[in-house]
């Protein structure tokens, strides 16, 4: 199988079928089924040396096909190497290369999971709608990303990640992706179940190719982006008597050394040093961060936010979730102050607590519970199913799922089934 490689620049000088403009031409392998013999390759070249028959040919004169680094190893040896990840980003995609060149006989991205790995990037065309964004957390996230992108211009030492923590159901995550939202912020975001694997150092090589993938976001598209770790005290945090295991080693360090070298990341090459990654800020959310490993949350390498909103933000958060609604900001000041000291998902819960009735009513009026599936799942292509009415919300229905939650709310805090279940188990 022979290999060409085509140059970045093209003569002077072409043929008059080629197009009259061109544009840049990436580098792109082209793989011939077949075989070429040397004596092939000779007589198809009307130039070549007879003399010195034994010297090898060379592609083109600025071919990196057969350039040697500073270790004597060429091109094909370092694409080798770093075929663990395949390296599936060398392929010919339209947009990329001239479309001259792309051919229709595959169709236009031969770069087939082109599009699947973009999924590792987060968009929020889902958040629809007119939302509350408090003024102290804009102010915090927005101020810790520019100041991460504009770290070379800064004479001071930058904390590579941003750790906000509070209690639960505040709405941490929800309220950094409306601001990554409105900033234009494509990020990639991570949870705390990746951070534990069967294999040992999965979780923190997935942390690397994470941060070089926003990295990539950077650089290819021209777009801010981050790194974003949801709940990350439940996979690193230290709670009683847990175990420490070798992944959650791996990933302090990981995250330790990220913060040291936000530009030198590898994910199991060699290290080159045309190798630089662009810095991307990391944000990192939890609910108590003296659980996890001390050097990590130093000053130095995390700067800590908490966040505990303010009655006002409270009552404007909720009134853009009831505004829908009919709703008036009055009622919502009602129902905060009637459920006083509860987190912002409650009042969320509230609203989804006055659509069980009418839930239940619709069940009854597409055949009863019996005949749910087929008519969910089953039906044919043209049936419809029966409109589905919203309940009118009222500040009377609120309040009523309200009681009903804190009866709930109550009622487990007093059994402790556990105490019952697991007797030797102390308080």
């Amino acid at each position: 199988m022979a290999l060409f490689r085509l140059p970045y620049s093209f003569p002077s000088t072409l043929p008059s079928f080629f197009p009259k403009i061109l544009l840049p031409v990436p580098s792109f392998s082209i793989s011939c089924s077949s075989k070429s013999t040397p004596n092939q390759l000779k007589n198809n070249d009307d130039n070549s040396n007879t003399d010195n028959p034994k010297k090898p040919k060379r592609l083109s004169e600025q071919s990196s096909w057969e350039a040697k680094d500073s270790e004597g190893r060429d091109y094909l040896y370092r694409l080798g190497k770093e075929a663990d990840n395949m390296n599936i980003a060398v392929g010919a995609r339209a947009g990329v290369i001239d479309d001259l060149f792309t051919g229709n006989f595959l169709g236009k991205d031969s770069d087939i999971v082109f599009d699947y790995r973009q999924k590792a990037t987060r968009s929020f065309e889902y958040l629809q709608g007119d939302y509350y964004i408090a003024p102290v957390f804009l102010d915090k996230v927005a101020c810790h990303i520019v100041k991460n992108y504009l770290a070379h211009l800064l004479n001071v030492k930058i904390p590579l990640i941003l750790g906000v923590w509070g209690g639960k159901g505040q709405g941490k995550t929800f309220q950094t992706e409306l601001i990554f939202q409105a900033m234009g912020i494509e990020p990639v975001i991570m949870s705390a179940g990746e951070l534990e694997s069967d294999r040992a150092g999965e979780p923190g090589k997935l942390i690397r190719e994470r941060y070089r993938t926003a990295s990539q976001v950077v650089q290819n598209q021209g777009k801010m982006s981050c790194l974003m770790i949801n709940d990350i005290d439940a996979g690193l945090g230290r709670f009683g008597n847990t175990q420490m295991t070798v992944n959650n080693q791996i990933v302090v360090g990981t995250l330790m050394n990220l913060s040291d070298n936000p530009t030198r990341v590898s994910i199991g090459q060699d290290w080159r040093e045309s190798d630089i990654t662009n810095r991307v800020p990391i944000i990192v959310t939890g609910n108590d961060f003296s659980t996890i490993y001390a050097p990590l949350i130093r000053d130095g390498r995390m700067e800590k936010f908490y966040w505990q909103p303010t009655k006002e933000d409270i009552v404007n958060i909720v009134h853009r979730m009831y505004e829908k609604d009919d709703i008036s900001k009055d009622e919502v000041v009602t129902i905060v102050e009637t459920f006083p000291n509860q987190a912002l998902d409650f009042y969320g819960a509230l609203r989804s607590r006055t659509y069980d009735r009418s839930i239940s009513k619709w069940i009854e009026d597409i055949g009863g519970i019996e005949n749910l599936g087929n008519k969910l799942l089953g039906r044919k292509k043209n049936e419809e199913l029966p409109v589905y009415t919203p309940p009118q919300q009222t500040v009377e229905a609120l309040l009523e799922s309200g009681y009903s939650l804190l009866r709930e709310q109550q009622l487990i805090m007093d059994t402790k089934l556990s105490k019952e279940y697991m007797k030797n188990i102390d308080d």
